[in-house]
């Protein structure tokens, strides 16, 4: 079986030189970003960074907005492979190339600044064999003419440089949607064309996560799938639980991975909800009475309202 290879980040290092040597954790570099290098601010002015799911969650956390809002202000959606899941990278300034966090002084979100800011100048490389389940990891590194971080007299190991720019907490966080990714790119054709459905669920469940809130709360859920009550507190009360739980949730509907419990009778409750609208839509229009006696026939609208010749 081949390895499928991808790096975390996808879209921002497809256009930057990496070099092809693979790199361990323990390999030094020479590095140093820092305020009064030449190359200041460069990075974050012809910017293409996608984001991962927790990226979107501390960033919209930190600027007090919903996911719905930060992903139209701030966020392109963009198709990972032809025909396939969609990823989603930030939105530069209006007519320009610069990212909409740039500041003289710098990123005014660093605290907070996505996975592939954090790694830069490192990629992450994940793998994973068609007929594994867990992904492997390796790194290389990325050198743009631009970037005078290289030239400083600062060695640092991959891992301490990990650690310095807390990306390691963000790789944790993020790893079942990188699995996701990883397996719908490995299965590649023998899974199928995604429906419009599930890409939208992919959509919702990955990025829009206050939506997905609102989709576990449904009733349709709730008719579909059993979950305990103390699960449902659990992931309704914490949004890293939630976000768990949507990578859990779309294991099960693309690649039928069951985890979660589903209603024996869900099939029966949904059949009898569609009966239920039905009956409540015919008693209404029953009460109505006769449409001929609301909705004119249109022979005598037209006459009522026909110009004279």
């Amino acid at each position: 079986m081949a390895d499928v290879q991808i790096d975390i980040n996808d879209s921002p290092f497809q256009r930057m030189p990496v070099e092809p040597t693979q790199l361990a954790e323990n390999a030094t570099f020479p590095f140093q970003c820092r305020k009064g290098i030449s190359c200041w601010n460069a990075c974050c002015s012809n910017i293409d960074i996608s984001l991962t799911p927790y990226d979107i969650l501390r960033l919209k956390k930190r600027l007090g907005m919903s996911s719905g809002d930060f992903l139209v202000q701030y966020t392109l959606p963009y198709e990972m492979d032809k025909d396939s899941i969609a990823g989603v990278k930030f939105k530069p300034v209006e007519g320009g190339s610069a990212c909409q966090f740039m500041t003289p002084e710098g990123c005014s979100v660093y605290e907070d600044r996505p996975t592939a800011c954090r790694y830069y100048p490192i990629a992450l490389l994940s793998m994973r064999k068609q007929d594994e389940y867990t992904d492997t990891v390796s790194y290389a590194m990325v050198k743009e003419a631009h970037c005078k971080g290289h030239e400083e007299p600062r060695p640092i190991s991959i891992e301490d440089y990990r650690k310095e720019q807390g990306v390691d907490v963000y790789d944790e966080l993020g790893r079942g949607w990188r699995q996701l990714v990883l397996k719908k790119k490995s299965s590649g054709p023998t899974v199928g064309t995604p429906s419009k459905r599930s890409l939208q669920l992919f959509f919702m469940a990955c990025y829009d996560l206050d939506r997905f809130k609102e989709f576990v709360t449904s009733e349709g859920f709730n008719d579909a799938y059993e979950l305990t009550d103390e699960e449902q507190q659990k992931i309704l009360g914490d949004e890293m639980e939630l976000m768990q739980f949507a990578f859990r949730f779309l294991r099960q509907v693309m690649f039928d991975e069951q985890t979660i419990p589903m209603r024996a009778d869900a099939l029966e409750r949904r059949l009898a909800r569609k009966q239920e609208r039905e009956a409540q839509m015919a008693e209404i229009v029953q009460k109505l009475g006769p449409l001929d006696d609301i909705v004119k026939p249109a022979a005598e609208v037209d006459d009522k309202y026909r110009c004279a010749d």
